[in-house]
């Protein structure tokens, strides 16, 4: 009993030391702090592992979820709209866009001529000053949705950059690309070749830039981003164009409606004058009428003369009888 005495006082007293010094304390407070964020942690760890079970895998917020509409990469709206040829400064402008607003000088030389018929043109015709062909490269990133041949144009590549924005390459040859091919900005499309529509232009490229189906002036959109089309408001100009082509219609209006006034004016003339003329004749009737009577008239007046001296002779022989 002594001994299990001495040793429960041995451990008391022990304990009593441990304690007594200065970072026993400290230590334990530590170690209970420990011990409960570990425990606070485990927890969560096993409440999230959980939870995985009732997670929606086909949410849109998914890694490589498809979606209906496709994204349009970031880098793609920071890119800059660039003249479809490999050396700008060797390009030629052979025929600019025809801008309605524009000034009539410029829009006489923006129309093309095809068929005996005058068209405005919708995009740029761009050839080198050697006369040679040359490659047509992708003005900006995007995926082809139309890869044509047409004897007219001259061939037909289009490629959309964004949903209603597409760039039109016209008049080439040997095409590089199919219908769902994504292209980079400065891929080969194809070569610049010749038109039936734009003869006059020789080897050149015809390259247009569309927002909702509204050409508009690449020269405007050269070294400039594509969310600076996104921004246009292509409304207003259908509108102009509209009512310019409105405009054009009452212009080829008018000449024939001076015509019809030129023609109605001829007959109101002719009207007159075949009145007058109808008043000319009717005059010359009444005076050979007038002319026939007065010459009946004196031969009637003649005969009774006539008459008149026979009865005074009857008259004078009666006379002579008597007496």
């Amino acid at each position: 009993m002594r001994e299990e005495e001495k040793k429960r006082s041995s451990q008391d007293s022990s304990f009593k030391r441990f304690m007594k010094k200065r970072w026993a304390f400290p230590a334990i407070y530590i170690a209970s702090a420990a011990i409960i964020l570990t425990g606070v942690l485990w927890y969560q760890t096993s409440d999230n592992a959980t939870d995985t079970d009732s997670y929606d895998y086909e949410a849109t917020d998914i890694t490589g979820k498809k979606y209906d509409e496709p994204a349009l990469e970031v880098n793609r709206a920071m890119e800059n709209f660039v003249m479809p040829v490999k050396d700008p400064d060797s390009a030629v402008i052979q025929k600019q866009f025809y801008d309605y607003d524009g000034k009539a000088e410029e829009q006489e030389a923006a129309l093309v001529f095809y068929n005996n018929t005058y068209h405005p043109n919708t995009g740029i015709d761009i050839a080198t000053k050697d006369g040679e062909t040359f490659n047509v490269l992708a003005a900006l990133s995007g995926k082809v949705t139309k890869v044509e041949e047409d004897s007219l144009l001259g061939n037909v590549i289009e490629v959309e950059h964004d949903k209603g924005i597409v760039t039109q390459y016209q008049s080439v040859t040997e095409m590089n690309v199919k219908v769902g091919d994504q292209v980079e900005q400065g891929d080969v499309l194809a070569k610049a070749g010749e038109s039936l529509f734009n003869e006059e232009a020789g080897v050149h490229v015809h390259f247009e830039i569309r927002k909702d189906g509204i050409p508009v002036n690449p020269l405007d959109y050269f070294n400039k981003p594509l969310s600076s089309l996104q921004e246009l408001d292509t409304t207003e100009k259908a509108d102009a164009e509209e009512n310019s082509g409105a405009t054009e219609g009452n212009d080829e209006a008018a000449p024939s409606e001076d015509k019809s006034a030129e023609e109605s004016g001829k007959t109101e003339d002719e009207g007159s004058a075949e009145e007058s003329g109808a008043e000319d004749e009717n005059a010359g009737n009444t005076e050979e009428d007038d002319s026939a009577d007065t010459e009946e008239d004196p031969a009637g007046t003649t005969e009774d003369e006539g008459q008149t001296d026979d009865q005074v002779e009857e008259d004078t022989a009666t006379e002579s009888t008597d007496a």
